[in-house]
């Protein structure tokens, strides 16, 4: 098949206009990954700390949430607990109360394709052990 004198570096030009949706596609990717391990580990976090609250350790919750995972740093501001203790096991009338944490962090992206941060927000509900 020979080629003709017009067709030289046409495929050198398609691959010049396709490459940059394809990076912008393999960023996207990974971003979205990305931002979805935060969020779920930001899930998991809050769980953890509603766990502490329920079992009666409320001084220990926000150190669980912070210590869960190493790789995001949540300060003590993105964390709300509520209600910050459980009732006593012997109130009357007996109460079910559930514990509510969230955890909110703002998520910094890798590239600045698709902004330059979000917030994510991890929620964990637990019932009173009591």
């Amino acid at each position: 098949m020979s080629r003709s004198k017009h067709d030289r570096g046409a495929s050198a030009v398609e691959f010049a206009l396709v490459i940059p949706m394809l990076v912008l596609l393999v960023f996207g990717i990974v971003e979205l990954g990305r931002a979805y391990q935060v969020q779920t580990t930001l899930s998991a976090a809050a769980r953890e700390g509603a766990r502490s609250v329920a079992l009666g350790k409320p001084t220990e919750a926000a150190g669980a949430i912070k210590n869960f995972d190493s790789t995001i740093a949540i300060a003590d501001s993105e964390i709300t607990i509520s209600p910050t203790s459980c009732p006593s096991p012997g109130a009357t009338p007996a109460v079910t109360t559930n514990v509510k944490v969230t955890v909110r962090h703002k998520h910094h992206f890798l590239t600045d394709f698709f902004g330059a941060d979000v917030t994510l927000t991890g929620k964990g509900t637990m019932r009173c052990e009591g």
